[in-house]
């Protein structure tokens, strides 16, 4: 399956609103919970998880691009 240039980005956003929506809808309760978390976190330790974050999405990306051809 070949994915244009403009339906690559809108497929990725919608990928994590999915996400997103699914954390929401499975554990409303459980979000002050974890904003509260994120407020008592230092900062570099926030700044270290998203950097984290990132690498490994671009890993699952680049796998998945290596997988898929």
């Amino acid at each position: 399956m070949t994915v244009g240039l403009v339906a690559l980005p809108l497929l990725a956003i919608g990928l994590v609103l999915v996400i997103e929506g699914l954390v929401l809808a499975l554990a409303p309760s459980r979000i002050a919970e974890i904003l509260d978390l994120l407020r008592r976190m230092p900062v570099e330790t926030r700044r270290s998880l998203g950097l984290g974050a990132m690498a490994l999405g671009t890993a699952f990306i680049w796998l998945a691009r290596g997988l898929g051809g």
